[in-house]
């Protein structure tokens, strides 16, 4: 895949190579240039993300894995649904994923399906390590989008339909009706 084709899929990158996370952890606190909120709102079908920010503590766990805690931030512009006017609003999204080696992946998430079973509350598998990265740009991307209201309304916009009073001669049956007037009409009486 080229970095034009990455770039679309993924706007806002912001990689991370695990061998380079220190055993005490690492934080990081992003925010994203003009260039990436133009990609995201692109990609989300936005008119526009005014601000996206984002708050990352990555610790290292046992066999090669990560949890990765934070929240993202953004200020988008949405249409509203009812008025089609523009409408602002405020995004703010907790994360908590944990990231593993590609090959631990099928056991991981077999215990985690195992466990749906359970009354407890079950965390999601984990999310693969690719290539010995973790994108946080591409975490925060994906909970800002998850955050998006897709129906947005403004406050007060209330949707009423046109109601127009019926037409008594418009109905399905008002061509038949006039072709057996017709019929009736060339009728000879007596007949």
């Amino acid at each position: 895949m080229n970095k034009a084709t990455t770039d679309k899929i993924d706007p806002w990158r912001v990689p991370i190579i695990v061998t380079q996370i220190p055993d005490t952890g690492l934080h990081r606190d992003l925010e994203a240039d003009a260039a990436a909120r133009k990609a995201m709102a692109d990609v989300a079908g936005l008119r526009e993300v005014l601000s996206a920010r984002a708050s990352f503590d990555v610790i290292p766990k046992s066999d090669g894995r990560f949890q990765v805690t934070g929240t993202v931030r953004a200020r988008i512009v949405q249409t509203c649904v009812v008025t089609l006017d523009p409408i602002e609003s405020d995004i703010d999204e907790p994360i908590e994923v944990m990231f593993a080696p590609p090959e631990q992946i099928p056991a991981l998430s077999d215990m985690v399906d195992d466990d749906v079973e359970s009354e407890a509350e079950i965390s999601d598998p984990p999310e693969p390590i690719i290539g010995g990265v973790i994108d946080l740009g591409r975490l925060a991307t994906d909970a800002l989008f998850l955050g998006v209201d897709p129906y947005p309304r403004k406050p007060g916009a209330v949707f009423e339909p046109q109601i127009a009073a019926a037409d008594p001669e418009d109905h399905p049956f008002a061509a038949l009706k006039a072709l057996k007037g017709n019929v009736n009409a060339k009728k000879p009486k007596g007949k």
